[in-house]
């Protein structure tokens, strides 16, 4: 294998196996920090050994075992507590002579889940739960996540070392928790993958309306949780609307990258794939039973749309009843200008403008830009075109998405044409 080979190779398993390595690094040294740069030094080992020696058969393990024993010199090296040595040295003194299918016979699963908790800790700011998230669980690199949330690199840099020492002074455990204190870290972590997934589906700033790289990274955290958490229906849920919310990505754009909204999207381009996928883990939920959450009822709301042939098909009086069961659970006055939206849909653009207008006064939608563009669409389609192009371009100021104003100025143009007859 020639070395370029090698390293693509390396590129690939590093991908694949650095959150099963960092997981179990950090059920050893209770560290994450210190377990991410464990990992660090076996990926560098691959680097040099593997192109002369070739790519081992079973490459996940190699990295766990060369990651183990630098560990375990470490803990010599520093000269810990012999308390320390009798806990973990027992464990790797045993792996002395190397056998690598057992280096992974450590519950990988459960480690990942000890992980994906302490990645989410709700002790983190949320920028910092996504920020480590994805370099511990995604495997991005420092560059990838400044980029993708449009910040300079050496300010993630920090966001990332400060996350990791905030996580070792609060000595938060390498657990995942029980009774109450579940529920409460599950949100935390559900939280912390959709947001992934929403600044990847509809990007919030920047040139690109949206980001596939990052909607990938989010579902394959999902896909990880819903094996992981088997009985928790929320993970499906969130799973479910993940998978059916991805199959639209290769519609949401045209040539240029320009945006495509749901009711003028090519249904042909949808991945039948994803929304399979997403409708079964729907299914995988309603059977576990119990109380149903947001995220099942917002996987449902996508399998409305999903299930719809064409635009002309959705039925959109259940989309606002779901919408209406959604405020019960989780109000939010974001909830309720998609209900509005559903609405208009079923019984007309007056009954829905009558809802929106309910919420201008908001202060939690002073800034958020889709409250005048939802009032816009619905204006002009009861032919007040004046106050539509105003809205559209009230919108368009807000945005901090390039794609996205330069579709609201379009729309606010047209209402503007529509008005003086031009």
């Amino acid at each position: 294998m020639s070395a370029s080979d090698a390293h693509r190779t390396i590129e690939t398993v590093w991908r694949i196996e650095a959150p099963k390595l960092i997981a179990g690094l950090t059920r050893i040294t209770r560290d994450v920090g210190r377990a991410e740069e464990l990992a660090q030094d076996a990926l560098v080992a691959a680097l040099k050994q593997w192109p002369d020696e070739g790519v081992p058969r079973n490459p996940g393990a190699w990295l766990m075992q060369a990651g183990k024993h630098r560990a375990f010199d470490g803990l010599r090296r520093d000269k810990l507590l012999a308390r320390k040595h009798q806990e973990l040295g027992h464990e790797l003194e045993a792996e002395t002579t190397p056998d690598h299918d057992a280096a992974l016979d450590d519950d990988v699963g459960d480690d990942l889940l000890r992980l994906v908790f302490t990645a989410c800790h709700p002790v983190l700011s949320t920028e910092a739960r996504l920020a480590l998230t994805l370099r511990l669980l995604g495997g991005l690199t420092t560059e990838e996540i400044a980029r993708a949330f449009l910040v300079p690199e050496p300010t993630m840099a920090q966001r990332i070392v400060r996350a990791k020492k905030t996580l070792a002074d609060a000595k938060v455990p390498f657990e995942v928790p029980h009774g109450a204190e579940l529920a409460e870290r599950l949100e935390s972590v559900l939280e912390v993958v959709y947001l992934i997934f929403n600044e990847g589906y509809a990007a919030t700033a920047g040139e690109d309306w949206i980001r596939p790289a990052l909607c990938e990274e989010a579902l394959r955290l999902g896909r990880i949780l819903a094996e992981l958490a088997p009985q928790e229906p929320e993970v499906h849920g969130l799973a479910a609307l993940m998978e059916i919310q991805a199959s639209r990505l290769r519609a949401r754009v045209g040539p240029s990258g320009e945006p495509i909204l749901l009711l003028d999207q090519n249904r042909a381009r949808w991945d039948q794939l994803l929304i399979r996928r997403g409708l079964a883990a729907i299914e995988r939920a309603r059977a576990i039973g119990g109380a149903i959450g947001p995220y099942l009822l917002q996987a449902e709301l996508a399998a409305c749309h999903a299930r719809a042939r064409t635009a002309e098909e959705t039925n959109w009086a259940r989309i606002a009843a779901l919408y209406g069961a959604l405020a019960v659970i989780n109000p939010s006055p974001i909830v309720e200008l998609n209900r509005a939206v559903a609405i208009s849909m079923a019984e007309g653009p007056a009954a829905g403008l009558a809802a929106v207008d309910r919420l201008v006064s908001e202060p939690s939608l002073k800034n958020y830009h889709l409250l005048p563009s939802v009032r816009a669409d619905l204006l002009g389609k009861l032919d007040r075109h004046g106050e539509a192009q105003a809205e559209f371009e009230r919108a368009a100021a807000m945005t901090r998405n390039v794609q996205e104003r330069t579709l609201l100025l379009a729309r606010a143009e047209t209402a503007r044409r529509a008005a003086t007859g031009a």
